[in-house]
């Protein structure tokens, strides 16, 4: 069985993401077809959804599931403390253990095994984040009374760290560096634990952007908490549901987790690195350079969104703030974050499993040879779909929420009419970055 995976997913050449050695290809077929085919899915998907105009259709169908029977208390503090259990262990691997990233259990386990594969769960099954948090369990133990994080932070916090995380992975070799990133797991475990003893659960959910982003990726999953226990049902279905409005802060982290998953994509091509190089030889350094992307990027997009929120009010004449607007659509922009997240990663977790699988086996003395597959030429075709997928269904919950805000059939569906634009440009950008040479990394 081993060696017919490996004949089916092995190609004569290595492509490259990623700081551990580079498993993602390009789309084997042109770009502009790549971006037209898939700009065009997403219009006429928007176009499709507003041939549905039932509002007692389009108000059940994100009703529909089923309740699930909770886990057994035992299982969940056995999940938890092995959780706790294996950040110690695999930080003391990441010191002591092989200087190459590819051969240290830390730099697997934490892009591949927990960045790359535990996020696609929250997303596809559910945020059982909140349980298996090592750094909130061990928070718990702390005899502090918690204090109240001022209502004036709001979610900034959060956001700043999001940012900070991306730039620090993409500026610093942390990723490739096992003994760097024990370091920056062991002070991260240092400020969220302080922060969480001090603070309580109010940490996690304003401050912490990794508790954030796992909170926001379970909303649009299968399986979903609520006040009754454990509900399954149709994927978004929790987004086009719920009838909270985020603040400009909640709506401004949305973005950038949209677009730090698109940024992160963006660094690794050819078309970056070039793009980079020329700007350095008039001066600035490369640093300056990526920063500035980073951060002008997230700009344009939440710029781009602000004009969308603020286009309803003439496509669909209503008496509602840009500001509401923009928080009532801002959970449809979570699919599209999460079709890329998985765009972008699934070929690396793929690619790196049995490499995971060996070193974890002996992660002292990892074999001399590690195995990485590098999937097919037509393994673009999924990454390609999870995007358009994901947008497809950011649609679909954009419709769905119009639904309940609007009145009428005609209102509903001429309010989308700024946001559709915004979806396939998002698309048009995200499609266009997978469909890119990748530039040469760590083999």
């Amino acid at each position: 069985m081993t060696l017919l995976a490996t004949t089916v997913l092995v190609d004569p050449a290595l492509a490259h993401a990623g700081s551990l050695g580079a498993v993602t290809r390009s789309a084997p077929v042109p770009s502009w077809l790549v971006i037209a085919s898939g700009a065009g899915a997403v219009g006429a998907s928007f176009l499709f959804t507003s041939l549905l105009t039932d509002r007692r259709v389009v108000e059940s169908v994100p009703r529909r599931g089923r309740s699930l029977p909770n886990v057994g208390p035992i299982l969940r503090v056995i999940a938890r403390w092995a959780a706790v259990a294996a950040v110690p262990l695999v930080v003391a691997v990441g010191l002591i253990g092989p200087d190459a990233p590819a051969a240290n259990l830390l730099t697997l386990a934490v892009w591949v095994v927990w960045w790359a594969g535990y996020t696609m769960t929250t997303y596809a099954v559910g945020d059982s984040w909140p349980a298996l948090n090592p750094w909130r369990t061990v928070a718990s133990l702390f005899p502090v009374e918690p204090r109240s994080l001022p209502d004036r932070v709001g979610s900034w916090p959060s956001l700043a760290g999001l940012l900070a995380l991306v730039a620090v992975e993409v500026l610093s070799p942390v990723a490739a560096d096992p003994r760097l990133l024990a370091a920056a797991v062991v002070g991260y475990s240092a400020v969220t634990v302080a922060g969480a003893a001090a603070f309580g659960d109010a940490w996690f959910e304003r401050v912490d952007p990794v508790a954030r982003t796992f909170a926001l990726y379970g909303r649009s999953a299968l399986i979903r908490r609520t006040e009754s226990g454990l509900d399954v049902g149709l994927p978004g279905a929790g987004l086009a549901r719920e009838s909270t409005v985020y603040d400009f802060d909640d709506v401004a982290f949305v973005v950038a987790l949209v677009w730090v998953t698109t940024f992160d994509g963006l660094v690794s091509t050819a078309a970056w690195g070039r793009a980079t190089a020329a700007v350095t030889t008039v001066g600035p350094p490369a640093w300056t350079v990526t920063l500035a992307g980073l951060l002008g990027g997230f700009g344009g997009f939440l710029g781009c969104y602000w004009l969308a929120a603020r286009g309803v009010r003439r496509t669909a004449p209503t008496y509602v703030s840009p500001r509401f607007l923009a928080g009532w659509f801002a959970p449809a922009l979570i699919p599209i974050a999460a079709g890329y997240h998985f765009a972008h990663f699934v070929g690396y977790l793929v690619g790196f499993a049995p490499t995971v699988a060996a070193v974890a086996a002996a992660p002292l003395a990892p074999p001399g040879s590690l195995v990485v597959l590098s999937p097919p030429g037509w393994f673009g075709t999924v990454q390609l779909s999870a995007i358009v997928a994901g947008h497809v269904l950011a649609v679909w919950v954009a419709h769905a929420r119009a639904f309940e805000l609007f009145a009428g059939r005609v209102q509903p569906i001429r309010s989308q009419y700024p946001f559709a634009a915004v979806a396939v440009l998002y698309t048009t950008v995200s499609l266009w970055i997978v469909a890119q040479p990748i530039a040469a990394g760590i083999a």
